[in-house]
């Protein structure tokens, strides 16, 4: 069956998480990507372990499945001659280093596009290609306090905490997949390729919208609450006999019913708790009434039992459990492929279900160079006899033929 992508042609010099998760879902909706590596400057997150498995960090298995590692030294001037004449070839080059790091390489958008017209060029950065903070340096950690969500991630006493997966890498890299998309989607109407400029930080205030709305609509600088939401009580994780359980509250319809099958019908009526307004102005007062009843039940039993009255709610979860969950084995959300020297192994799943066109994770995460030959005789039409010259002189690396 066909994939949405199939055709597309992916030059993806990025690393660590950005750039590679967008590249990965592009992989797995269809797209041929080819991971283009140095041969000793390789992606970071080859050597981000442990854990390893087979030599491969854990962490480089899990985010570029289905990829073709093409080892191509950037600094040699046949190195950058080949990838020159591989743009020549792609649709779409994807990059995540400073700005004007690829245009000191010579490969920067202005070049690629003499040479391809019609080709989307997607540079990702911490703060953007323009603007005072254009040459900062960044990783997720600096942009999730920059942006301001670590201000609003914590405990209520004031202790900070980072979100717990990299969100700032995540968010940055779904922009990236959208924004290359719509470019492609004008590609097939005028024919002619454009640069993505794409800001962590950006991404981030985006992803935010509901924060900085409420901030801009009331002037209140927010502080953290830990599981809790702002403007909706209870919405928040609770402790219950054995471990927390979180509870969603978001209308007055569910208000009465929840106050029902916890045995508190008589909360309705309270002046205090009577509209979600005055709830949230009594939080301190109504939220430690919730958790002496749940303290009454264990998270499992508050769960069926909420789940008969349509209360949205669930324990609060561990990894190991959401991979054992009969729901995400259904819907294939943590495939095994097959790796060449890690063995079996387990990655995310596609997220997006597509009815006639469905994406998959067929292939693991690619060895260093394991593509280059391939890669160079199918794009190229380079004989072996030249790649081989290439590689003893230092310009590429390949993995000898199984």
């Amino acid at each position: 069956m066909k994939k949405p992508l199939d055709g597309v042609r992916v030059l993806d010099f990025s690393h660590a998480l950005a750039g590679p998760y967008c590249t990965m879902l592009m992989a797995a909706y269809g797209a041929s990507v080819f991971k283009i590596e140095g041969i000793g400057a390789i992606d970071m997150g080859r050597t981000w372990g442990p854990p390893f498995q087979g030599g491969e960090a854990s962490y480089f298995l899990g985010i570029n499945s289905g990829k073709q590692s093409v080892s191509i030294d950037l600094k040699h001037p046949e190195g950058l001659a080949l990838c020159l004449r591989l743009v020549q070839q792609a649709d779409v080059f994807i990059e995540n280093f400073r700005p004007g790091a690829m245009t000191r390489l010579g490969l920067g958008y202005d070049v690629v596009r003499r040479l391809n017209p019609r080709m989307v060029y997607c540079s990702i950065s911490g703060y953007g290609q323009f603007g005072p903070r254009r040459d900062d340096p960044a990783m997720d950690l600096i942009l999730q306090a920059s942006s301001g969500l670590i201000s609003v991630t914590g405990t209520p006493d004031g202790h900070l905490a980072r979100c717990g997966h990299s969100v700032a890498d995540i968010t940055a890299g779904m922009s990236s997949l959208i924004g290359i998309l719509m470019a492609l989607r004008v590609r097939e109407q005028t024919g002619v390729g454009q640069h993505i400029d794409v800001s962590m930080l950006d991404s981030m205030i985006s992803a935010m919208a509901s924060n900085f709305a409420n901030f801009l609509g009331s002037g209140i600088v927010p502080k953290p609450l830990g599981t809790a939401f702002s403007t909706i009580v209870p919405y928040a994780a609770f402790p219950t006999k054995d471990r927390e359980i979180a509870i969603a509250v978001a209308s007055e319809k569910l208000w009465a019913t929840f106050c029902q099958a916890i045995g508190k019908p008589q909360w309705t009526s309270d002046p205090r708790f009577a509209s979600n307004p005055l709830r949230v102005a009594n939080r301190g007062i109504l939220e430690p009434m919730i958790v002496e009843v749940f303290r009454t039940r264990t998270a499992d039993e508050w769960t069926a039992h909420f789940k008969q009255s349509g209360i949205p709610c669930t324990p609060v979860r561990t990894l190991d459990e959401v991979v054992a969950d009969p729901q995400t084995e259904e819907r294939h959300m943590f495939p095994i492929v097959q790796h060449p020297s890690a063995g079996p192994i387990r990655v995310t799943g596609v997220p997006l279900k597509l009815s006639e066109t469905p994406g998959a994770i067929s292939e693991p995460a690619p060895l260093l160079g394991q593509h280059t030959r391939q890669a160079l005789q199918t794009l190229l039409g380079l004989p072996d006899q030249e790649i081989d010259e290439l590689n003893a002189a230092g310009v590429l690396k390949t993995l000898p033929t199984p």
